[in-house]
């Protein structure tokens, strides 16, 4: 009789792995514990007896937060692909009968921030339903859902406004200031800004805060797309309301320090067209999985 594959290999059970994924994205005990459903105790006892099996440590703890050993770093990758395998087998037996169509909407520069892991995740486990995406601004999305021309967007809107009152909060983030590392810039007066076009959530919650603060500025730039605004950045002509999570160098936060006021958070809200089918509904399961797993995985 042939010998089956891996006989004699210690078997590495499936929550192992989810939780050793949930700390690695996180950098957090905690979070990941909140992310599987698990006390930060059991998941430190789950962590231990992954490390007992591969007789290898999988992180290093400083202080709060943990880091992967190399040894982890080389696990991670195994991991991601076990974990995606087995939501495909799942999947193709237990979703099978869902199919159709989704229309789906979402902002422009939701692109290639967000809906990658989105798409990809759904896709693998419901292959039976296509998803057809449009992209365009938040206040033309909530009215093609209320027409029901789409069945599923999202759209970012101020916490308060009617846009976020009409939907379900799915994510938050702090907006900030951005301008280019060592520029100059936010010194100008009045200050220059480079936003989205009239109707931007983030174009209205900048607009407030200066004149809040009565802090002189004029709109420099316009650009639908966010690319247009961080080319205006990158050439320090101006600065704009920018996601926390979004800022990386040659770029940099801009806070008081440089003379400007707090912008505050700005809502992802998602809206379901009332009436809309199985396939709708599996989507935005993953769309809040999605974003859930996205929170916990961002620094506080």
């Amino acid at each position: 009789m042939a010998k089956l594959p891996g006989a004699g290999t210690p078997l590495i059970d499936l929550d192992l792995y989810r939780t050793f994924v949930a700390i690695a994205e996180t950098s957090s005990f905690t979070k990941a514990s909140e992310l599987v459903g698990r006390t930060p105790s059991a998941v430190s006892m789950q962590i231990k007896k992954l490390e007992t099996l591969l007789q290898v440590s999988v992180f290093a703890r400083e202080g709060r937060t943990v880091r992967l050993t190399p040894e982890g770093e080389a696990l991670l990758g195994y991991a991601r692909r076990i974990l995606m395998l087995n939501e495909e087998a799942v999947g193709l037996f237990v979703s099978p009968e869902v199919e159709g169509e989704v229309r789906f909407g979402a902002p422009s520069d939701f692109g290639t921030r967000f809906l990658p892991n989105i798409l990809s995740r759904f896709a693998r486990t419901h292959p039976g339903v296509n998803v057809d995406v449009h992209l365009d601004g938040s206040p033309k999305l909530d009215e093609k859902v209320r027409k029901r021309e789409l069945d599923l967007a999202l759209f970012t809107a101020r916490p308060g406004s009617g846009l976020a009152r009409s939907g379900e909060v799915v994510f938050r983030e702090p907006l900030v200031w951005v301008g280019l590392e060592g520029g100059i810039a936010y010194e100008r007066e009045p200050v220059p800004l480079a936003v989205s076009t009239p109707g931007c959530p983030w174009r209205r919650a900048a607009r407030v805060a200066l004149d809040d603060a009565q802090k002189p500025y004029r709109i420099s730039y316009t650009s639908f797309h966010s690319a247009g605004q961080e080319a205006a950045l990158l050439a320090d002509l101006a600065i704009a309301p920018f996601p926390a999570s979004v800022v990386a160098p040659p770029l940099q936060v801009l806070d008081s320090r440089h003379g400007l006021p707090e912008i505050g958070d700005y809502h992802i809200i998602m809206v379901e067209r009332p009436s809309a089918g199985r396939a709708t509904h599996a989507f935005a399961k993953h769309v809040e999985e999605s974003f859930r797993e996205l929170s916990l995985s961002l620094p506080n």
